[in-house]
């Protein structure tokens, strides 16, 4: 059953012209040659569930997406406009509307003479019979103000027929001063009206009563009172209880005659977020309903992108097909962004017949696209610049710098990969091997800045209620409006390298989040935004396998790379099977990495390196040259790390080794304060012991010693 027919059973809503509709849109649901086929909506599916919660007998909390634009009678309509025409069409003779701002309003025509005459009392006055109504359609002020006065006066002037002459002695004086008389004692004689309320405590006592009475169908909403009542105050508490008195003492009007159930007088609530209600409001009356309202179904966006196509770049020379696909990469975007996605296709001039680019455009909302901005020979020499950084892992450094080649070059297998991210890895192998360091690498090769970095550690994920950290708490509950931690870093920062680190430690509801981001590419966090993955790089990194190294390395002399790698992809494979999700490890696959553990060559490389940071240190501190003895330092390094506990922990364990020559550089600038300028020597004695010197004296000296 189509939109319209929906709307037309629960409201009997029939109405609504040719005027206004999209151009292809025909009531037979056909369309003109080379038109896609639009759905015909009378009106968006919440309002239809909002019909029929009415029907029900229920009060209505509308909250989600109320300050978007709707399609209603075949016509681009605001929230306002939408639920005043759904409660009009229901029979409704008042409908108000309060917000803190406008206060009380009525927003069709010939309302608010209605109100006032049910609010005072009289019966519905006809034109002609009684005159014009005692008030108009906007705010109407009490009339005992000076201003109503002189209106008053004015208007009873203005009617007075029984004037004084004007050829009679002083009949000008004569006739000011009687109608001044005249007009004050009208103004003592007439009943004193009250005028419409204002505060929120006196329009919702007036609508307690109105709701109250058989005597007319009425309908309120009051919008934004979660901003009007915050919580946690006692007034807001008495506030809150009035209104819900409101909600549930509505009867049902005498004008609903009929065996079939009729709507009771309708007083609702529209807000943002229904968490900023006190759940006791709505969640202890079952005469009261919560109806979220989201973003418009594929059906909405077909009726908008319709209407608005002429206004894409383009639009002449695009398909059906490409239209068909716009309306399907739009799913979660609110009408608004539609039509801003309209203008967008002009000012980054992206047509229509491209809507990958286009929507890649409007999200990210940046000039600069750092993709774009590499330099060809720099994305080519990506293996040789990531692999001075990472020593002895040439196999994970040539699959990461392939992988960022074809993100640059942006060939793929069909345009399904557009929404997601520009790679995704999973690093495994032991610790300490670089797998960090790599990521890192990566952030400020591509990027230029390695603070485009993240680093998530999965470990504190392993809770199964940690899933909401990523993407932020549902409604309701405390932390909400901060959003997640991982949605709002790709929000504020799309072009980014992030980095899962033991990722087997997640509990399994935590990677269940991890799917969507791998297949779509897209993640909504608890206040309904979306963070878009298409322009990151996704590490995952874990140690899976890592504690059996240790007496791998004892069963034989050597651990090839390819039995090295064998092993960890076991031990990966069952490890996902373990935890209940191989799937997600099937769309990993294809990026799964093996590092490889230290060699001697490495292990010498990345001493080297460490040391040259040392001396750095003492360089910029102390103005002292530190010049290491390799012929001593290596074989030594290499000899300590040829234990196998030594080598399961990779890297880290060459740091800890050399901390014996950091700490021996410390006692000899302590106690001997070497001048600046002048140079000092680090080496390693026979007996093991590290050993500093000055440079030029005797080779080793027993000062400054460290037993090794």
């Amino acid at each position: 059953m189509s939109t319209v027919d929906w709307a037309k059973r629960a409201n009997g809503a029939g109405a609504g012209g040719a005027e206004g509709r999209p151009h292809g849109d025909r009531r037979d649901g056909s369309a003109r040659d080379g038109e896609p086929v639009t759905a015909d909506g009378m009106m968006p599916l919440w309002a239809v569930s909002l019909g029929w919660e009415l029907r029900r007998g229920r009060q209505v909390i509308l909250n989600g997406q109320i300050r978007d634009r709707w399609w209603f009678a075949d016509r681009p309509a605001s929230f306002r406009e939408v639920v005043a025409g759904l409660l009009e069409t229901r029979g409704a003779e008042v409908v108000g509307w309060w917000d803190p701002v406008g206060g009380l309003t009525f927003p069709l025509p010939g309302h608010a003479e209605r109100f006032d005459e049910l609010r005072e009392g009289r019966p519905a006055e006809r034109a002609g019979a009684g005159g014009t109504p005692a008030e108009g359609s906007g705010g109407a002020r009490p009339p005992h103000t000076s201003e109503d006065a002189r209106e008053a006066g004015n208007t009873r002037e203005a009617g007075n027929t029984e004037t004084p002459p004007a050829d009679g002695p002083g009949s000008a004086a004569h006739g000011r001063r009687g109608g001044e008389r005249e007009r004050g004692r009208d103004r003592l004689l007439a009943p004193r009206q009250s005028g419409r309320p204002r505060a929120f405590e006196d329009v919702v006592a007036t609508v307690h009563r109105l709701a109250a009475s058989p005597d007319a169908a009425i309908a309120f909403v009051f919008e934004d009172v979660d901003h009007h009542l915050p919580p946690g105050q006692p007034e807001s508490q008495l506030g809150y209880l009035r209104l819900r008195a409101a909600m549930t003492d509505a009867v049902t009007p005498r004008s609903a005659t009929g065996p079939a159930p009729h709507a009771r007088n309708a007083v609702l609530c529209a807000v943002g977020d229904v968490g900023r209600l006190p759940g006791w409001f709505h969640l202890e009356d079952p005469r009261i309903a919560a109806l979220h309202i989201g973003p418009p179904d594929p059906s909405e966006r077909r009726l908008w992108l319709t209407w608005l196509r002429r206004y894409f770049n383009g639009a002449q020379e695009s398909s059906r097909a490409e239209l068909e696909a716009l309306v399907g990469a739009t799913d979660g975007m609110a009408a608004w962004d539609i039509e801003s996605l309209a203008r967008t296709s002009w000012l980054r001039n992206a047509p229509l017949r491209k809507p990958d680019k286009l929507l890649e455009l409007h999200r990210l909302n940046v000039s600069v696209d750092p993709w774009t901005q590499l330099d060809r020979e720099t994305v080519a020499g990506a293996a040789e610049v990531l692999g001075s950084r990472v020593v002895g892992q040439s196999t994970a450094v040539r699959a990461v710098a392939s992988a960022l080649q074809s993100a640059f070059v942006g060939v793929d297998f069909g345009t399904s990969g557009n929404a997601r991210p520009r790679g995704a890895f999973f690093f495994v192998g032991p610790t300490g091997v670089g797998k960090t360091e790599l990521a890192k690498a990566v952030a400020e090769l591509m990027f230029g800045d390695q603070s485009t970095y993240a680093r998530f550690d999965m470990s504190e994920y392993q809770q199964e209620h940690a899933a909401e950290r990523l993407a932020g708490a549902p409604p309701g509950f405390i932390g909400h409006e901060q959003g997640g931690e991982l949605t709002r870093r790709v929000q504020e920062r799309p072009f980014s390298v992030l980095l899962f680190d033991e990722i087997e430690k997640a509990h399994p509801k935590v990677l269940d989040k991890f799917l969507q981001i791998l297949e779509d590419g897209r993640l909504t966090d608890g206040r309904g935004q979306t963070a878009y993955f298409s322009q990151c790089l996704i590490i995952f990194t874990s140690n899976t396998g890592a504690e059996q190294v240790r007496s791998l390395l004892e069963e034989r002399d050597e651990l090839s790379y390819p039995q090295l790698e064998a092993h960890f992809t076991r031990a990966v494979e069952e490890k996902f099977r373990q935890i209940g999700r191989p799937e997600i490890y099937g769309r990993l696959k294809p990026g799964v990495v093996v590092f490889d553990m230290l060699r001697h060559e490495h292990v010498v490389r990345i001493a080297d390196r460490l040391l040259r940071q040392l001396a750095e240190s003492v360089r910029e501190r102390h103005r002292v040259e530190v010049v290491p003895d390799t012929d001593t330092l290596h074989p030594w390094i290499a000899k300590r790390m040829a234990d196998p506990e030594h080598q399961a922990y990779g890297g880290r364990q060459i740091r800890n080794e050399l901390e014996l020559v950091r700490s021996a550089l410390v006692s000899h600038l302590l106690a001997h304060r070497p001048e600046p300028g002048s140079r000092i020597r680090v080496g390693v004695g026979a007996d093991g012991t590290v050993r500093v010197s000055p440079d030029g004296a005797a080779p080793f000296s027993s000062e400054g010693t460290r037993r090794a």
